[in-house]
């Protein structure tokens, strides 16, 4: 069995807000009596893409767990390189796609970035798209792969998300069909917990960190704001069983300090 947390959307901005609840989260992972095969962060890391808001996260995503973590429309590719991955490229290298990989023992998760710089909707470039086909073509069919990036590839029924998702998503689902060992999508951008389908994959959405959003249902029309700044922050656990079976479990943390 193969079990990877996930967790999105942290917005750190330098105060003590969205350090907090991502503290909590932090903290309960590296509590639970179980170690994990990864630690999966899906973007929205800074909240303006400063530098001391990279700084902040080095030292609150610290793990016992191996960690990843992708760019969100809130992150700059440069500063992130830098403050989270040690990396002072210069040039095109600095601005290319984050892209990742995890190949653990019975899966590999590929870690897509699907921002784009100065914009707050979702794509997946054609170097990343290309990456993706190699390493799914290099991973054995048995194997499962799940693909995670920052905005979902579908629309999730909430207008305000909805607008800002991943497009040309028919190109990612073309690759899909080439590579039936690609198991799952796992996203997160919404700041909900939800899940969907694209490509005759699930699509597993993470919760977010820093506040939840509003439902359509949830309030008046054209109320403000889009989330919920009280809701405890939240953590989705995906579960590879030795079927090849994928579950996902949803944890609300709150802090028992």
């Amino acid at each position: 069995m193969n079990v990877i947390a996930h967790l999105s959307d942290i917005h750190l901005d330098g105060g003590q807000r969205a350090a907090d609840r991502t503290r909590i989260v932090m903290e309960y992972l590296d509590a639970l009596p179980y170690d994990l095969d990864a630690v999966l962060v899906s973007g929205d890391i800074a909240d303006h893409a400063a530098a001391h808001e990279y700084e902040q996260a080095a030292t609150l995503l610290r793990s016992r767990h191996p960690l990843v973590v992708c760019p969100g429309n809130h992150d700059e590719r440069a500063a992130f390189r830098q403050g989270l991955l040690g990396e002072s490229g210069e040039g095109a290298a600095a601005v290319a796609p984050v892209d990742q990989v995890v190949r653990g023992d019975g899966f590999v998760l590929a870690v897509c970035d699907s921002s784009v710089p100065g914009a707050h909707h979702g794509r997946l470039e054609e170097s990343t798209l290309a990456w993706l086909d190699g390493v799914l073509t290099d991973t054995p069919r048995d194997t499962a792969v799940l693909v995670a990036f920052h905005h979902p590839p579908v629309a999730l029924q909430t207008p305000y998300v909805d607008e800002i998702r991943q497009f040309g998503e028919e190109r990612l689902a073309e690759l899909a069909e080439r590579h039936p060992h690609l198991t799952a999508f796992l996203c997160g951008h919404a700041h909900t917990a939800a899940a969907s389908t694209f490509a005759g994959r699930p699509v597993l959405v993470a919760p977010g960190v820093v506040s939840t959003l509003r439902l359509p249902w949830e309030s008046p029309s054209g109320s403000s704001p889009h989330v919920h700044l009280d809701e405890p922050p939240a953590v989705a656990f995906h579960v590879l069983g030795d079927d090849g079976r994928l579950t996902t479990h949803y944890r609300v943390v709150v802090d028992r300090r």
